[in-house]
């Protein structure tokens, strides 16, 4: 009885291992294929649009379903589904009839192979040491302001002082009563202190009043100016994680950046273009404070403000909107077009901030006004924005003049700037053709 049962049991474990041993495709090759065919909708672990792939080949053949019936799924399911195949279309009801891709013509009977022997045992993740960032101390402008407001309230306590003295001269020289030989001595100390420094007593006063003027000048001057401005948003969004480590370009995201007036803030849509599949953050790089399960929450808010459903994979209908703060704002007398900036201005404006910062050279335009912005965990204003910024900008960024229509539209003006200025006039900068006139940039 024994050994009937060491038999069976030997059959039931060895049998399940026999499933998949007459795949003999490259599992390396695989990989590459799945990733870039199938991860839009499956996943090996859990359940996306489709069903989790790990180990599939093996469960379905156990099912008594043979490697020819799965090659014709994956190669084109909607023919499988159109002879009348049962199982094909009990599978595409299943998964609320979302059709699978045909890769007929795509796909090769060996990539197919390939991509099942990759999902059905895949090599178990490698763990790597996530690469904490260490923090760098940012060159802001809080230490001059700080010095700028300590010294303006000593300025001020000395004031306070010498008015309390004069308050104090004034109402002993003019009491009706007589002085004391005490008071009398002080008035005529102080009255000869100053008769004898009176000039210089007026030279310092003058230097308290100019200090005082360009302490109020600076004053009005900020308001608006919010270089090194930083809030916190209510879903934690790392520049660094996604233009920095993943390379993602800015326009993936910022859609109206290059032929719109404004960049845009994505909608929760675009998040969930790419999120719809990546629930969980497994990155290498964790800034400094965070962990992998900070990042993973952020995810979770977005699902939670969308309203998508992880365990269903569908949409719950229920929305909340995310109270974004916005960080690069142009006040509404101030008119600014990105398109002009991005796609008729990038060849000069990058080649003219590399020649002016030779040291922070820069290879895609944003990064001229919103500086690093890859390298940011969260996203700072890095320049003034101030108007003087922007003319001192038109004022040396040359014209692209490869451009056809610029080389048109301005070859007469080319021309007379040669004459007026001598032939090496070469080149023609953003303020020749109007980049620094009021009405262009306010009306």
């Amino acid at each position: 009885m024994n050994k009937i049962l060491a038999v069976i049991m030997l059959v039931l474990f060895t049998g399940v291992s026999v499933f998949g041993q007459d795949l003999s495709g490259d599992s390396k090759k695989g990989e590459t294929l799945f990733k870039a065919n199938c991860t839009a909708c499956h996943a090996l672990d859990k359940k996306l649009v489709g069903p989790a792939l790990k180990g599939i080949y093996t469960t379905l053949s156990s099912e008594g379903v043979s490697k020819e019936w799965i090659m014709k799924w994956i190669m084109n399911n909607e023919a499988l589904r159109k002879s009348g195949d049962k199982r094909a279309n009990d599978i595409y009801k299943e998964y609320s009839e979302a059709a699978m891709d045909v890769f007929e013509g795509r796909l090769s009977d060996q990539d197919i192979e390939d991509i099942l022997t990759y999902v059905n045992n895949p090599p178990e993740p490698k763990v790597e040491e996530a690469q904490v960032e260490v923090p760098v101390k940012q060159n802001t402008d809080t230490d001059s302001s700080k010095l700028l407001l300590v010294s303006f309230i000593i300025i001020g306590i000395i004031l306070i002082i010498t008015l309390f003295k004069i308050n104090t001269l004034v109402k002993l020289s003019t009491k009706g009563t007589e002085l004391s030989s005490l008071e009398s001595h002080k008035i005529k100390n102080l009255s000869e202190f100053y008769r004898k420094y009176q000039g210089f007593s007026y030279f310092i006063i003058s230097i308290l009043l100019i200090i005082s003027l360009y302490g109020v000048w600076a004053w009005l001057m900020g308001i608006g100016v919010d270089k090194g401005y930083e809030p916190d948003q209510p879903i934690y969004f790392s520049h660094k994680i996604h233009a920095g480590e993943n390379k993602i370009d800015c326009q993936v995201c910022h859609s109206g950046a290059k032929y719109g007036k404004v960049s845009e803030i994505p909608s929760l849509s675009v998040c969930m273009n790419c999120h719809r599949n990546i629930s969980e953050y497994n990155g290498k790089y964790i800034e400094p404070g965070k962990s992998k399960e900070f990042y993973t929450g952020e995810i979770k808010k977005i699902y939670k403000h969308i309203g998508w459903d992880e365990e269903n994979q569908k949409y719950t209908g229920k929305q909340t909107p995310v109270k974004w703060t916005r960080i690069h704002n142009m006040p509404d007398f101030v008119y600014f077009n990105h398109s002009q900036h991005v796609v008729v201005g990038e060849k000069t404006i990058i080649a003219g901030y590399n020649k002016k910062n030779p040291n922070q050279q820069i290879d895609v335009v944003c990064k001229a006004c919103h500086g690093p912005v890859d390298t940011m965990n969260v996203v700072r204003m890095s320049n003034d924005f101030t108007m003087g910024w922007c003319i001192d900008c038109h004022r040396t960024t040359e014209v692209d003049m490869t451009n056809g229509y610029n080389a048109a539209y301005f070859d007469k003006l080319h021309e007379k700037l040669k004459l007026e200025y001598g032939q090496d006039k070469s080149t023609i900068t953003v303020d020749a053709i109007g980049g620094i006139e009021c009405g262009k940039c306010h009306y």
